[in-house]
């Protein structure tokens, strides 16, 4: 039997070659990454629950303050835009430009329902709805510091009618592209095709960002790197994993 202190140093030098052997491997992955992986030179992003508040705080908000009963809207949005609904449903009309705002408002308040059981107003309904919804203002800084660290940035969002605060976003992204003005929603492949052909960047080079499960999914499918969205800390991190200088850029004024 050996003496503990020899054990005990045993002990000490497996771990010690454990850590090394990991920390080795570590550093392979990372070189493979570094050499088959091209560096990222776009970032895209979806607008509404990814720059903003997120999607689901606001319709929160927004049934709360108009006495709506969150259920019937939840209905709405498995029936019009769940896994398993079928195509041109009015919102899938409504993103792409096919159904004014005013025609969808009616058809929308027609199926909610109010706890006190009166109709809901139809005049203006998405418009309160989105009054809801604010910038997130540390993916605003997010984006500028990406822009900061010599990356190019573009918008790519599904439209539901609504306005863009255009004078808060001036500057910050190289292109936009929104569903309503080109008759294309997202996921459907050609709305990704055509921002990265606006972008000028293969799909490779260029990262996408978006908090609907489906949609990074046909990013990834054609070739870009993808974040899907939670908060803007997660994004944050995952982004520095990705753009390694992105902290460097963080502190230029």
């Amino acid at each position: 039997m050996r003496p503990r202190s020899e054990v005990a140093t045993l002990d000490t030098t497996e771990h010690f070659v454990e850590a090394a052997l990991w920390s080795a491997y570590r550093l392979v992955g990372m070189l493979r990454t570094m050499r088959t992986e091209p560096a990222i030179t776009t970032v895209v992003f979806d607008y509404g629950g990814v720059l903003t508040t997120p999607g689901r705080t606001a319709v929160e908000s927004w049934t709360r303050a108009e006495g709506i009963r969150p259920e019937s809207f939840s209905a709405v949005l498995k029936e019009w835009v769940g896994h398993d609904a079928p195509e041109n449903t009015p919102i899938h009309r409504l993103e792409t430009g096919e159904l004014p705002l005013e025609e969808f408002d009616r058809i929308l308040a027609e199926r909610l329902r109010r706890h006190d059981g009166r109709p809901v107003a139809a005049e203006g309904l998405l418009s309160r709805m989105f009054s809801f919804m604010q910038p997130d203002e540390e993916m605003m800084r997010l984006v500028t510091t990406l822009r900061r660290s010599g990356r190019r940035t573009g918008l790519l969002s599904n439209s539901w009618g609504n306005s863009y605060p255009w004078r808060r976003l001036s500057g910050m992204f190289d292109h936009v592209v929104v569903s309503g003005e080109i008759g294309m929603r997202k996921p459907d492949p050609r709305i990704y095709r055509l921002t990265l052909e606006r972008l000028e960047v293969a799909p490779e080079r260029a990262l996408f960002v978006d908090d609907v499960r489906a949609n990074v999914a046909t990013a990834e499918e054609l070739g870009m790197r993808t974040i899907l969205h939670r908060d803007a800390t997660s994004t944050r991190a995952r982004l520095t994993e990705l753009v390694p200088d992105l902290d460097n850029a963080d502190q230029q004024e």
